[in-house]
């Protein structure tokens, strides 16, 4: 019996070349760029006292964002107009180019709803949502007897 080795990253394939076809049409950039939906990385956190949303869009002004809450959404648009110029650079590869996006979050129940505030400052939308006082954590020390 002879052992024969395929040169694949998955054990038991078969038909490796087949693999290596549809790795290199799934990767190609510009097949994945279009299969993609372009929308903003977005990190969530939780402090004692609020929730925080940081959006990372590069490019845009405080102006392009619409910020809308309805009942428990919360909804982050934007709709910006392309701008058209005499001088517009011939982009080999465009990533940090966002016209038109929409990001919605479902807020926790412990949210208030009146206290939410915005920023954008060096590419970065922080949005902060303070926690209502009876969604806060109670801490205290108890004392063993």
């Amino acid at each position: 019996m002879t052992l024969v080795k395929f040169n694949d990253k998955r054990p038991n394939s078969l038909m490796p070349g087949v693999n290596e076809i549809f790795e290199s049409i799934f990767d190609d950039t510009f097949f994945s760029d279009r299969m993609i939906a372009r929308v903003p990385a977005v990190n969530i956190s939780e402090t004692e006292n609020s929730y925080h949303v940081e959006l990372a869009a590069p490019g845009l002004k405080k102006e392009d964002f619409k910020l809308n809450l309805e009942q428990n959404n919360l909804a982050i648009a934007v709709d910006q107009a392309a701008e058209q110029n005499d001088n517009q650079k011939n982009y080999t590869k465009r990533e940090y180019s966002y016209s038109s996006f929409v990001r919605s979050f479902t807020l926790p129940e412990g949210a208030d709803h009146s206290n939410i505030e915005a920023s954008y400052t060096d590419g970065v939308l922080k949005i902060d949502i303070a926690k209502r006082e009876e969604a806060k954590a109670v801490r205290r020390q108890i004392e063993i007897k």
